[in-house]
């Protein structure tokens, strides 16, 4: 029997099984848009390179101190490529001898009302963006004789028009505000003036523009301008610390060298109006006062005692210097600060000395157009600037700021600002005033961003 034949069936074969086979499946056809996609895509060539963006322009500053610090850190944050050389370390010069004073403007309001509405202003400001570097202790003008009693409505009047807020103190209030005054005071004004280290606030600038990428270059002295013709194109330094010589060209260059600006302009060939104007300051033991005291009268030698710290440091004095590198200390300026001094706080008298010290302010000599002098629009209500000073003098001379655009002088000179006058108060001003021509000159609109972004702490310029 096969294995087909099976008992029962007749023995007939089983049928062999079928194997089930699959038509082919039909290939999906492609959507229209699809094929219209491929082929648009096919179609499309290489994108053709981008060229990259140009460099921002580049700015040179000459000076480490406070408007050059300041002016960093403005034209940082627009977006400018910055460097800034500084001949000793930043804050050396003239910035980091400052007595501390942070002005309400009260002290100029009847003798420079520009300079005072900039003080008053700039004060506000500078709490603002750099909290926790000021001693918040307030300051008080006082009132010893007849000559000063006679001062106290023109000085009331004047700090109402420059916008400084006082507040008057009889003999008793003043006295328990601050013990140490002369007993014999007859009254006192109350005004928001502060005390700072000289070095700690330009520091937090320093490091905040070096933070944005400005490039911060101490002990590097320039000692030539590079010129193309009668337009500015850099400068030449030598690096002390390298004991090198090298140059860097520039798009702009600032000078903002202080009392040295003159010096600085006449290796471009320019002549600017800027003198040195030294004054003496006293640092006696111990802390006799924990405010701001002056003399209620218009400015004058040895009227200011402030705190520093556990010293107490009075001033100050002026005269005109040929030199700012030649300051001495007149020993005459020391027994008259003291002296003077003492009327106000009598403790100073008996006071050890610990440190005497000059130090230039960087004045400007004589009135400039009005087409190159910055005038904000809260000096248009003051009056007109103070008369110019006699001969030998610093005292009538104005401590507004000035920023000059060589472009404009009688002689031409392109690729060339300097920025001079004004005071540790008004560092920021400076600055915002030197940027907007700068920035005018590249034909940038770039508004200054310094009023209201928070500085960085000063101990972050000594962080890698």
């Amino acid at each position: 029997m096969t294995t087909n034949d099976r008992p029962g069936d007749g023995g007939r074969p089983e049928p062999a099984p079928t194997e089930k086979v699959r038509p082919p499946r039909p290939k999906r056809a492609r959507s229209s848009a699809v094929a219209r996609s491929v082929a648009a895509a096919a179609s499309i060539a290489a994108p053709e390179p981008v060229a990259p963006p140009a460099p921002a322009p580049h700015v040179l500053i000459i000076g480490g101190g406070g408007t050059g610090g300041a002016l960093a850190h403005d034209l940082a944050l627009r977006g400018l490529r910055v460097t800034l050389v500084e001949r000793g370390e930043v804050t050396s010069g003239s910035t980091g001898k400052h007595h501390g004073l942070l002005h309400s403007g009260a002290r100029y309001a009847t003798t420079d009302r520009a300079a005072a509405i900039d003080c008053i202003t700039e004060n506000k400001i500078l709490r603002r963006i750099c909290p926790g570097s000021f001693e918040e202790n307030d300051g008080l003008f006082v009132a010893l004789t007849d000559e000063d009693v006679e001062f106290e409505k023109q000085f009331v009047e004047a700090c109402w028009l420059c916008a400084v807020p006082t507040k008057r103190l009889g003999r008793e209030a003043a006295l328990r505000m601050e013990p140490g005054l002369n007993p014999n005071l007859r009254f006192a004004y109350q005004v928001p003036d502060a005390t700072m280290d000289a070095m700690r606030v330009p520091l937090r600038f320093m490091a905040t523009a070096r933070r944005n990428g400005a490039d911060i270059r101490p002990f590097t002295e320039v000692v030539a301008v590079t010129m193309t013709g009668r337009t500015v194109s850099g400068v030449r330094v030598r690096d002390h610390a390298a004991g090198r010589d090298y140059e860097i060209g520039a798009d702009i260059v600032v000078n903002a060298a202080g009392p040295w600006a003159a010096r600085v302009a006449s290796l471009a060939g320019v002549n600017v109006p800027v003198v040195a104007s030294p004054g003496v300051l006293v640092a006696v033991r111990g802390r006799h006062v924990n405010m701001v005291v002056n003399r209620l009268h218009a400015p004058g030698d040895g009227d200011i005692v402030l705190p520093q710290r556990l010293r107490t440091v009075v001033g100050t004095s002026s005269w005109i210097a040929d030199d700012p590198d030649e300051l001495a200390v007149r020993a005459a300026d020391v027994e008259l600060i003291v002296r003077e001094s003492a009327a106000l706080v009598p403790a100073v008298a008996r006071a050890e000395v610990t440190a005497t010290w000059s130090a230039a302010r960087p004045l400007v000599q004589a009135p400039v157009p009005a087409a190159r002098k910055r005038v904000a629009t809260r000096r248009e209500a003051a009056t007109a600037p103070a008369a110019p000073a006699p001969a030998g003098a610093g005292r009538g001379l104005a401590r507004d700021l000035r920023c000059f655009d060589h472009a404009t002088d009688a002689t031409p000179t392109e690729g060339f600002v300097t920025i001079a006058g004004g005071k540790a108060t008004t560092l920021r001003a400076m600055a915002e005033a030197a940027a907007d021509v700068v920035c005018s000159k590249l034909g940038l609109a770039l508004p200054c961003r310094t009023t209201d972004i928070v500085l960085l702490p000063h101990s972050a310029w000594y962080s890698a």
